[in-house]
């Protein structure tokens, strides 16, 4: 009970927080979608890390590492920092456009239909993302009271709730920063005791089964591609990132809060792979893998340290939820109800339409959980979603003045349609992830149909950057 009360006093103080920073600094649609694009480069660095790596990496990521052990676990984390490597070429382009969302970017190069189909797709995928976090804080108040699974999921969905609809990208970006802070900290402290419980490194190196330490953890190579490509390819497009870099004081801000993004991911990655690799030691068998972290936490860690570790952990599920429940909200007000329905709505109006868009959102998710009985299988469903449906398009709106419009839609369509038909009807053949098949699929489709219909880009290339502002 007395992590129950550590996690809701934190839940508590963000929530107020967020009512207090929403009261006083969001006066505009503007403010609560990209914090009046004001955020300090520190704040930035924070938010972006947290809403990179919340439930999928402490829960989804980490039983891959729990399971097939620390080199296949590296393999799978590289992901992350490959692309946010190659995200630094893309994120002062992101931030000189004039454009908030994806569709925004989609209605400007590739016309009003490829904006409404990247909606559906960046919905299906956002909402299973928000998913995974509200699972994966589930899976905490769960573990550590006993209580009903599911009670406790829709008990976490309340609290992401009321936190994304109180002050937006304001109150969403600096608790972020507070959870990064939090989580960091956290794990460099338990690490040095989760070690010692274990014997020291060594004894900890010789519980763990030799299969584990293998450079495969007994999976072949199209199976780690699988874990890889969806995270290079959802990160190099993801909306969340957009509405962060738009939300820096300038271009320049906006491509070295990405470097400090790097370094960041990396020192995360490292600790979550070596908490999970001294769990496999520890917990010889786990019936929830993905509850690894947690059950260290619990049963391992004295009361304060291992209240510190759940309270980052739950921080980083709840913002990262939040990330995704205001992104998708915004795709819908500004890309549809605002483009289409009432075009002359006022800035309360589109806060007011963006809440109960939010609300919605989060029953979905809720709903979602219940579909899939793991939360690595819907992060990796996610991320092949929006990876192939809207990154390949993405990136050829914002790099190539010769993408056709023909072209861009034709490579939303077959990102999404493929990933739906090789994971839920084909049910991913030969074990061959879904992202290995739908991302190549799209990126060709785009190549063919451009040089089918032989139209350069250049005026719609345009509309990207025009009246923008540094």
């Amino acid at each position: 009970m007395g992590y129950l009360i550590c996690i809701l006093l934190y839940i508590a103080g963000i929530i107020i927080y967020g009512i207090v920073m929403g009261k006083k600094k969001v006066k505009t649609s503007d403010d609560f979608v990209v914090a009046g694009r004001q955020l300090p480069f520190m704040i930035l660095i924070g938010t972006l890390l947290a809403s990179w790596c919340g439930g999928g990496g402490i829960t989804g990521s980490a039983s891959v590492v729990y399971l097939y052990g620390p080199v296949v676990g590296t393999l799978h984390f590289a992901g992350a920092p490959i692309g946010m490597l190659l995200l630094y070429f893309i994120s002062s382009k992101v931030r000189s456009s004039t454009k908030i969302t994806v569709p925004e970017v989609f209605a400007a190069r590739y016309g009003d239909g490829a904006s409404i189909i990247a909606v559906i797709c960046i919905m299906l995928a956002y909402v299973g993302l928000c998913a995974t976090q509200i699972k994966a804080a589930g899976n905490i108040i769960s573990l550590i009271t006993g209580m009903d699974a599911n009670l406790a999921t829709v008990l976490s969905a309340v609290g992401i709730l009321l936190l994304t609809v109180s002050g937006g990208m304001i109150s969403v970006a600096y608790t972020d920063a507070v959870s990064a802070l939090l989580m960091v900290g956290g794990f460099l402290l338990a690490i040095p005791l989760l070690i010692g419980r274990a014997g020291g490194w060594s004894e900890a190196m010789a519980a763990i089964p030799a299969e584990r330490l293998t450079g495969t953890g007994g999976l072949g190579v199209i199976a780690i591609l699988g874990y890889m490509i969806p995270t290079i390819s959802l990160l190099l497009g993801d909306q969340n990132m957009m509405q962060r870099f738009a939300s820096a004081k300038s271009a320049e801000e906006a491509k070295k809060s990405n470097l400090g993004l790097f370094a960041a991911e990396i020192t995360v990655c490292v600790l979550i792979i070596l908490m999970c690799t001294i769990g496999i030691a520890l917990f010889p068998s786990l019936d929830v893998p993905s509850n690894i972290i947690f059950s260290l936490a619990v049963n391992y860690l004295p009361f304060v340290l291992g209240a510190i570790v759940l309270v980052a952990c739950v921080a980083f599920i709840v913002t990262t939820a939040d990330s995704y429940l205001l992104s998708a909200a915004t795709n819908v007000t500004y890309d549809v109800w605002g483009k289409y329905l009432n075009k002359n709505a006022d800035d309360k109006q589109k806060i007011h339409f963006m809440r109960i868009t939010i609300l919605v959102l989060t029953v979905l998710a809720v709903v979602l959980t219940l579909f899939f009985p793991t939360i690595l299988s819907l992060q990796m469903t996610a991320y092949t979603m929006y990876g192939a449906a809207i990154t390949p398009a993405l990136l050829f709106a914002l790099f190539s003045k010769k993408v056709t419009k023909a072209g861009g839609i034709a490579g939303i369509l077959t990102g999404g349609v493929v990933t739906v038909v090789w994971t839920m009807v084909l049910n991913s053949p030969y074990g061959i992830a879904s992202a290995i098949v739908a991302v190549p699929a799209a990126v060709v489709v785009i190549l063919l149909v451009s040089a089918l219909t032989g139209f350069k880009g250049e005026e719609t290339y345009r509309r990207l950057y025009e009246n923008s502002k540094s």
